[in-house]
């Protein structure tokens, strides 16, 4: 429950539970749902395996689980713990380190879901299953010596065995191989009499006590009664094509650790099947749209952290597709273009955007508004980011007409932040870090003045420029050129180029009409346009030299270091190759450079159309598709393809995937 008074008095009518207690005062109160769990009651208590011998062991003593819930996944992450060592199951991997789940790579797409369960030290586990089941002991066998994970694959009726080995040869000189049954895609199948061995040693993990024949692949050996399933695990492996490469799973895995102590993954099939398990008729959840899920408990100590998935599962992409991923409709229309930006918790990106509202809106890869910020005007230009406590943490930077403000990762202003200006700033805020030693700069411009503030909102005494004699018309930007720094920027007809405290390191002699376009470094030349379409550069000694472009009076111009594209009228001319668009309203082109890759994107806000091109002016397949406004392209999450973020309708921003 929400209401912490609804729960306690909920307890007061019963004996005290100690340890209950304990664990409940560890709910996180910013959690929109927690679930706390005393096994003790079995009506309450979750089923979680498809094996039903399994779940009615008694795994832990409580659970307290934090719920995420959105449209297209359901998450819960937490802890559980047993108070008794030896009526619990989950204590059996006491002693133990958890290992990277490997049994994904052999279990067929077709299977309805596997378990594994993972030690370090075989002897140890064995030692506390022994305990749990109160058997005095076993025969004593070191074929498990060297295993690291055992798993259960389910198909239907069907079962398979996996174990994994840290040394294959010394486990096939234990198994004392027989003549071998027949040998598919080179792999033998050779017999195996002892059909009961892996439930004897291994329940109730493992229930299957038919093991009648086994092959081995690379590090894993895999038994079963079933020829055919046998084959269909073999061929899955060879061919790179089990549960570990779908879609599915890899976006469940995400949310989850590599290593486990105990770890289910099931389909829709099983899925269905677990929930009927859990709720009656009356009680049935709409699941359909959920494909997968897995549960995955981590032993630590005298507890286990507990992490659990149930998502949705989006059809296979198709290859060379562009298909929409997210779309999220926010309160108002937006103001500003969304654009990308790193969550530091999880090396993932998400989305920040303004509404007309001058509300900040920070929303997740999924789509998940993650909170709302009320601002006092529009932010000018990008949000940047910086590591202001230099341990890995980001906060977001940027200035409004009359405010600097720095966010944490929760939205909230960090001290003294944000800074308050009578005057209004006219460029967005320019963030140096000059060495790359997060000793950060913040640049703002209001008018004709310049200010310097350090990342603790204060002055930097030691700038020396005081005010130009025009308006400062584009945003200030420092480049290097070998040790040497330059802060740039137009005001008037007059280039100005500074070195870091403020004074004229380069003086240019020339005046140039400039097209409004930005300064850029191309070539270790400063480079831009005038009015007559004209490229200007100018080098580290104030040299100046034009060259005709025969760009229109209305055009665009973006560079990196070493590549120039140019917007003139319908005519995109990237580097030496020559786009003809359809003539359109179009943004400003962009250069992305991912995967050792150049593309480039303009926007139509005519028709409302986006396109993509490589560095040779080819249009990438299945585009143009549509949005309104610029970009941004990036690889936001763990997998291959790249994504891009543009603004959908007024209200709504669109996340695309690139397969």
């Amino acid at each position: 429950s929400n209401h912490r008074s609804l729960v306690e008095n909920s307890f007061e009518e019963h004996k005290t539970d100690e340890e209950l207690i304990r664990i409940y005062n560890t709910i996180n109160p910013n959690t929109s749902l927690s679930i706390l769990i005393n096994t003790k009651n079995k009506a309450l208590t979750p089923s979680f395996f498809l094996s039903q011998t399994l779940n009615e062991k008694q795994l832990t003593n409580y659970f307290l689980l934090d719920a995420d819930l959105s449209k297209d996944q359901l998450k819960f992450n937490g802890i559980t713990k047993a108070v008794d060592s030896s009526k619990s199951l989950i204590n059996v991997f006491k002693n133990t380190v958890p290992q990277e789940i490997l049994v994904s790579k052999v279990c067929p797409i077709d299977a309805d879901g596997f378990l594994s369960f993972t030690f370090n030290n075989y002897k140890a586990f064995s030692e506390n299953l022994i305990k749990f089941k109160k058997k005095d002991s076993l025969t004593a066998t070191s074929l498990f010596d060297t295993a690291s994970e055992i798993g259960v694959l389910y198909k239907g009726q069907t079962r398979a065995v996996i174990v994994r080995s840290i040394d294959a040869t010394a486990m096939n000189d234990l198994l004392l191989t027989q003549n071998a049954l027949e040998t598919y895609r080179e792999v033998a199948i050779y017999p195996y009499d002892n059909p009961k061995l892996f439930y004897n040693y291994f329940s109730p993990f493992v229930t299957f006590q038919n093991a009648s024949r086994y092959a081995n692949i690379d590090d894993f050996f895999v038994f079963s009664d079933n020829e055919t399933f046998l084959k269909d695990i073999i061929s899955t492996y060879q061919n790179n094509s089990g549960v570990a490469e779908t879609n599915a799973y890899q976006s469940i895995m995400e949310h989850l650790s590599d290593e486990s102590s105990l770890f289910f993954y099931s389909n829709s099939s099983s899925l269905n099947h677990i929930f009927n398990t859990n709720f009656s008729e009356e009680k049935t959840l709409k699941i359909d749209q959920y494909k997968a899920s897995a549960i995955q408990f981590i032993y630590d100590a005298d507890f286990a952290h507990v992490n659990a998935i149930l998502k949705r599962n989006k059809s296979r992409a198709v290859a060379n597709s562009v298909a929409e991923d997210i779309s999220v409709k926010l309160d108002a229309d937006l103001l500003t273009d969304p654009q990308f930006v790193n969550n530091h918790t999880n090396s993932q990106m998400e989305v920040v955007v303004q509404d007309i509202n001058n509300n900040l809106y920070l929303i997740s890869k999924d789509g998940k508004v993650l909170w709302k910020k009320q601002l006092d005007s529009k932010i000018l230009g990008k949000v940047e980011q910086i590591d202001t406590y230099k341990n890995g943490r980001l906060q977001l930077v940027f200035a409004t007409q009359k405010r600097v403000y720095m966010l944490d990762r929760n939205g909230k202003d960090v001290s003294p932040f944000p800074l308050k200006f009578n005057d209004a700033i006219t460029q967005p805020l320019s963030v140096f870090d000059y060495d790359n030693k997060k000793d950060y700069r913040l640049m703002v411009t209001q008018g004709k003045s310049i200010l310097l503030y350090d990342k603790q909102g204060k002055t930097v005494s030691g700038f020396t420029y005081k005010k130009a004699e025009n308006t400062i018309s584009t945003q200030p930007t420092h480049f290097r050129i070998g040790r040497k720094d330059y802060i740039v920027f137009a005001q008037g007809n007059e280039l100005e180029i500074l070195d870091r405290v403020g004074k004229t390191r380069v003086k240019v002699k020339n005046n140039i009409s400039f097209s409004g376009n930005a300064i850029y470094l191309y070539n270790n030349k400063f480079t831009t346009t005038n009015s007559k379409g004209e490229l200007i550069q100018i080098d580290e000694n104030g040299k100046m030299s034009t060259s005709n472009l025969n760009l229109a009076e209305k055009h665009a111009i973006t560079t990196t270091s070493k590549t120039l594209v140019t917007l003139s009228d319908n005519i995109l001319k990237i580097k030496s190759n020559t786009v003809e668009l359809e003539f359109g309203d179009y943004t400003v082109p962009k250069i992305f450079y991912l995967n050792d890759k150049i593309y480039v994107s303009v926007t139509d806000l005519q028709t409302k159309k986006v396109y993509l091109f490589d560095s040779n002016g080819k249009l990438i397949d299945n585009f143009p598709v549509y949005g309104n406004s610029s970009i941004e392209l990036d690889n936001i999450d763990k997998e291959k393809s790249l994504e891009f973020v543009t603004k959908g309708d007024s209200n709504s921003i669109i996340i695309y995937q690139i397969n």
